[in-house]
């Protein structure tokens, strides 16, 4: 019997599937050479800067569309806009101008309340729409790429629009009251300019807390309360202070508030009888500085963290 022997052939041997091995430097050369770069990565301040310009359009349209969408279920519609304002001057008025008598010794007390109140109200709702920044709008953080910056500084540009419409209600309370339009009037411009660079850099600083932390939104009411009653909003702080043995330094403090600066260069620009005597010294000096450092400081303090937005 005859046995053959049958020759097999060699089986190849499957191709690995395992990645190569790089090292860390080979790695970087090979991105760099393909120009990769790390995704979601928190680019350099100046190509942040001029990322956020070409956004402009995205800003101005996204303030625009939550402005317009801020009151749509409501009957009155934007009504509301100047509604607020006044109803929360009108509480204000009975509660401490007539009850808590705050309103002897200040002249033209209903012109000073209402522009308190308004001014007030840009800085506060600015602040509590900032806290809102990422967590509101989640979805659209991880579906787009876009500098997170444009949120919180579209939703000051909002509160901006939103204090611009209800301006017109203040003008006509001023006139109703004896204020009538002079000179000075133009100084609420730069005024209001300084006050929305101060807001905006505020409402970042918020939009960073409140992403990281999400009680923060809880606590915010409770501490712009606070800061309310210490503004002056509903009183003179010059007034309350004459006579009473305060320390320097809370009186120091009281007049360089940032909410009680604007609010009392609003009121010297708007209101005859507050005159320049009722001012800290160098008062524009002291608001332009508040604008700067809160405007850079918090632009700066929020693009630090660009790449944690909306991870998590």
């Amino acid at each position: 019997m005859v046995s053959q022997t049958t020759a097999q052939a060699p089986v190849d041997a499957p191709p690995s599937t395992s990645p190569p091995v790089y090292a860390p430097g080979e790695l970087a050369a090979l991105a760099a050479r393909h120009e990769l770069t790390v995704s979601g990565a928190r680019p350099t301040l100046p190509v942040y800067v001029r990322q956020l310009w070409g956004r402009r359009h995205f800003i101005t349209a996204f303030a625009t569309a939550k402005l317009t969408a801020q009151y749509s279920q409501a009957k009155l519609g934007q009504i509301w806009q100047i509604m607020t304002p006044l109803l929360n001057a009108t509480v204000y008025y009975f509660i401490f101008g007539v009850l808590m008598k705050t309103k002897h010794g200040v002249p033209d007390y209903v012109p000073f309340l209402v522009t308190g109140v308004f001014i007030w109200t840009f800085t506060s709702s600015s602040i509590t729409v900032g806290t809102r920044a990422i967590s509101g709008n989640i979805g659209l953080v991880r579906a787009l790429h876009f500098p997170r910056a444009s949120l919180p500084i579209a939703l000051a540009l909002q509160q901006l629009q939103q204090l611009l419409f209800s301006l017109g209600a203040l003008v006509l309370i001023l006139l109703v009251f004896g204020q009538y339009p002079q000179t000075a009037w133009l100084l609420a411009v730069p005024a209001l300019a300084l006050q929305a660079v101060f807001n905006t850099g505020i409402s970042m600083v918020m939009a960073r807390l409140a992403a990281r932390t999400p009680d923060i939104a809880q606590l915010t009411p409770f501490i712009l309360r606070t800061w309310m009653y210490a503004s002056g909003v509903m009183w003179s702080v010059g007034t309350m202070l004459q006579g009473n043995q305060v320390p320097h330094l809370v009186k120091l403090a009281l007049e360089v508030n940032p909410a009680a600066v604007f609010i009392n260069l609003m009121r010297f620009a708007l209101i005859d009888s507050f005159g320049s005597d009722q001012l800290p010294p160098h008062v524009w000096a002291i608001a332009a500085g508040w604008a700067l450092v809160c405007g850079v400081g918090g632009f700066i303090y929020f693009w630090k963290a660009e790449e944690s937005y909306g991870r998590g």
